[in-house]
């Protein structure tokens, strides 16, 4: 959702676009209201969790075995999570998502441990606990959302509409732990510097005491920044194919931002 200053273009021309506002959502929110169905009663259980997203999209949950939530979903793995993008003034006149699926307990090894390296990227403080024995990594595997964008501004949409495609690019999805080690330990001044020029939302946190700025994030679409309060967005064009077209995509991004330069 595009926001108008004083001297931007009247409201009228300010364009709701669900699908891209859905999908900033679910890269750049940290925590979530997750909902499940109580065994028996039927009644809805709602709780606060920890998120992190699949290179697809797919939110990524790091649940105990001792929790309440994680023995409804164990019974009914229906559930819905709230992503909430949090503002001054009326809560209720900043976007938020509602995603519907199922969780999936992610059983094998090497999907395990991609989903450890993205969530811990955006949690690191989850080091802690992570590899405790009754703490299992879900998948939610989205069926439908619904984007209330604010007022008079919502739409459902379908899960296909807001995931990433990757079946084409997984070549990209192998070279993301690379690029992101190599950003992060030789260009550590790139994160914040993309951040400020074209990172989105754009009403973070920014300041010294939110901590330095590193990437944490990479994905065919964009790429994702986050310091120890906030996580930012910053999309690409069009998707990348390709590692070659991941780098060069990245280093006209870095050019064009110290040139000042907002897309």
């Amino acid at each position: 959702m595009n926001r108008s200053s004083a001297n931007d273009a009247p409201p009228e021309t300010d364009k709701f676009d669900a699908v891209s506002e859905a999908k900033l959502l679910l890269r750049t929110t940290r925590w979530a209201a997750l909902a499940t169905l109580i065994p028996d009663s039927g009644q809805p259980f709602a709780t606060l969790v920890n998120i992190a997203t699949a290179p697809d999209a797919t939110p990524l949950l790091l649940l105990s075995g001792l929790a309440a939530h994680r023995r409804h979903l164990a019974a009914d793995p229906r559930l819905s999570l709230l992503l909430y993008a949090p503002g001054r003034g009326d809560p209720l006149a900043h976007p938020r998502l509602t995603v519907l699926g199922r969780a999936r307990r992610i059983e094998d090894a090497e999907q395990r441990a991609a989903a450890r390296e993205r969530f811990l990227s955006r949690h690191p403080k989850s080091e802690l606990y992570v590899d405790f024995p009754d703490f299992s990594f879900f998948a939610v595997e989205m069926e439908n959302a619904h984007l209330n964008g604010g007022f008079a501004r919502a739409a459902w949409l379908a899960a296909g509409q807001i995931r990433t495609a990757i079946d084409a690019t997984s070549e990209v999805v192998a070279a993301e732990a690379g690029a992101i080690a190599h950003i992060n330990a030789d260009h550590a001044d790139v994160p914040a510097l993309l951040a400020g020029i074209f990172g989105k939302p754009a009403n973070v946190e920014r300041g010294a005491a939110a901590g330095p700025w590193r990437a944490v994030g990479l994905d065919p679409e964009g790429i994702d920044l986050g310091n120890d309060e906030s996580l930012v967005r910053v999309a690409f064009r069009h998707p990348v194919l390709t590692a070659a077209e991941l780098r060069q995509t990245l280093v006209d991004l870095v050019a064009a931002a110290r040139r000042g330069m907002r897309r």
